[in-house]
């Protein structure tokens, strides 16, 4: 007698977790013998069919790397002012909707100038006395920006960030290392 195996779904935040490792997958060098033309089992089949095509998101290779904090010595050289800082965003006085737009078109622009870091300012917020806002309303951009930089959509452009010095802001503004674009094979 054969029993029919049950496959178990993936719950919501199982499936957030699967996608966000799948996505930074890296293939193993060199084939893998046999594997890709062994017969999937039937069960799986049967899935594979009803899914319809898989959707085409890329090669891994072509995936941005993992976003790393400044390094020590270049963080050191921008506050002294003996490394550059090739451009200069203020998010002072925006909207959310208006800030995003504009880091995302300001990060774009300066990798295709080539610039290496650039200095966006997001300020720190009122001071707690200041007005009587909300106090989920005070550094709005303060705390966005850095889950912007992190998100999947400026990975194209950011390779790293990180808090800037006092002289340039403090926890009012953030270095940013703008990825290099790499020119296209073929």
């Amino acid at each position: 007698m054969s029993e029919r195996r049950r496959t178990r779904h993936l719950r919501p935040d199982e499936r957030v977790l699967w996608e966000t490792v799948a996505r930074t997958a890296r293939p193993l060098r060199g084939d893998m013998p046999g594997k890709a033309n062994a017969p999937l089992p039937a069960a799986a089949e049967e899935e594979e069919r009803e899914a319809g095509p898989a959707p085409v998101r890329g090669f891994a290779k072509t995936a941005p790397g993992p976003l790393e904090p400044l390094d020590r010595r270049l963080r050191a050289r921008l506050a002294r002012g003996t490394a550059a800082i090739d451009g200069r965003l203020d998010l002072h006085g925006l909207t959310q909707r208006e800030a995003h737009a504009r880091l995302k078109s300001f990060l774009t622009e300066a990798q295709l100038r080539g610039a290496r870091v650039v200095l966006v300012i997001t300020g720190k917020g009122r001071p707690e006395g200041a007005a009587p806002l909300a106090e989920d309303a005070r550094g709005v951009l303060r705390r966005a920006v850095p889950l912007w930089l992190a998100s999947p959509e400026f990975r194209p452009f950011v390779s790293g960030f990180d808090e800037a010095h006092r002289t340039h802001g403090g926890a009012g503004a953030l270095y940013v290392r703008v990825r290099r674009l790499r020119e296209s094979a073929g």
